[in-house]
């Protein structure tokens, strides 16, 4: 009863869904939380400057448990996730992982999940902020074919940063670090079921742990950190700095379905040429010949250090005309720049421009940048 009375300080009523770790979080510090995919995320472990760093030279575990598991089985799966999926998924092994998106009939993004394949006829999708699973139950009325979708008992956690391999050996053996990116393993962890795959949403080194057990989450929360603490380890939450610098997408913001792939720079998630259908196969055709009329890209943003992340789309103007939107910006702190994405018309994004940021009245200045800020090969979150 204690940590339900401490807990409904945040509360927002009973339709939005605890995770296995809120309680834990809170005893670790949470101050705030948030709603995705329709229950609660820690958004507050007190300074995001700290968090960042924290992130990028030590380790932090977060509660990500919101990224719900579409999962989808039987002998028709791997034919039905294709059919949702523009990616080509002939080539996916069991045990690998998977950026893809979900597009509607007219090449609209709906999510932009990580797909896991457990087996030829299992698969989950790690999902964004929308309800993919009713989705995926309408397309399957009409789809002719035998699969099973459902929402399984699975929390992610994601332990990311440089000292994430290390302190993964020392909460599970050396197993789980000898992952290749994207790939993953089934692993017993005395007696409770996980997945431990070579993911994350940092572009850090990292590892996300799939807890396939609600009831042992707090142990788990616990154990990793009791393990984890004297190397650095700490509790926190996704990093808006750290996704920004990376040029890493945030559904709602810097994408909806009003956006196909390619104004949002994913074409490489869409294969035309493949023999499989899916859907939205043909409006995407069409859209790639035509070309876009918009386009996401970086933008460096004049004045003094932006305080938190936007909480309000920004306009961006050209000559007093708006011609585009900042969707997503923050201060980082190693940047030392004001940095943001943003979706521009065409004509505009060309890497030099120069445009007004209306940010909710005060103007500033902003240049066009190319994406990611930091790091474009990856090379921190792929090192071996």
């Amino acid at each position: 009863m204690a940590h339900e009375l401490e807990f409904a300080h945040f509360s927002f009523g009973t339709q939005v869904r605890k995770s296995p770790y809120s309680d834990a979080a809170l005893r670790w510090g949470a101050k705030g939380f948030s709603v995705y995919n329709h229950m609660y995320i820690p958004r507050d472990f007190g300074d995001p400057e700290q968090n960042f760093w924290n992130l990028v030279n030590h380790a932090i575990l977060c509660d990500v448990s919101v990224e719900r598991q579409v999962e989808i089985k039987g002998p028709d799966a791997a034919r039905f996730t294709q059919y949702l999926c523009s990616r080509d998924l002939s080539n996916c092994e069991v045990g690998q992982c998977k950026y893809v998106l979900i597009t509607d009939q007219e090449g609209g993004v709906i999510n932009d999940p990580i797909l896991l394949k457990l087996a030829e006829d299992h698969f989950w999708l790690s999902i964004a902020d929308s309800d993919v699973l009713l989705w995926a139950r309408g397309v399957a009325v009409h789809a002719g074919l035998d699969v099973e979708l459902s929402e399984p008992d699975v929390s992610p956690l994601q332990l990311q940063g440089p000292k994430s391999r290390e302190i993964l050996r020392a909460a599970f053996g050396d197993a789980p670090t000898e992952l290749r990116y994207f790939r993953f393993m089934e692993y017993d962890w005395n007696g409770v079921p996980l997945i431990i795959s070579r993911t994350g949403w940092t572009s850090e080194l990292g590892y996300e742990i799939y807890l396939r057990d609600g009831s042992a989450g707090g142990r788990l929360w616990e154990h990793i950190l009791d393990v984890g603490y004297s190397m650095g380890l700490r509790p926190g939450h996704t990093s808006g700095i750290r996704r920004i610098e990376a040029g890493m997408l945030s559904y709602h913001a810097d994408m909806t379905l009003a956006n196909n792939p390619y104004e949002l720079n994913l074409g490489r998630l869409v294969n035309l040429d493949m023999e499989a259908d899916f859907i939205g196969k043909d409006a995407l055709a069409r859209i790639k010949e035509n070309g876009v009329r918009q386009k996401l890209v970086g933008l460096e943003i004049e004045g003094p250090p932006f305080v938190g992340v936007n909480d309000f789309f920004w306009p961006l103007r050209k000559n007093g005309t708006q011609v585009g939107t900042v969707t997503s910006a923050v201060y980082s702190p190693r940047l030392a720049k004001n940095i943001a994405l943003a979706m521009l018309n065409v004509e505009h994004a060309e890497t030099g421009t120069k445009l007004t940021v209306d940010k909710l009245g005060e103007t500033r200045g902003g240049t066009v940048v190319p994406i990611p800020f930091y790091d474009p090969k990856k090379a921190l979150a792929a090192a071996s």
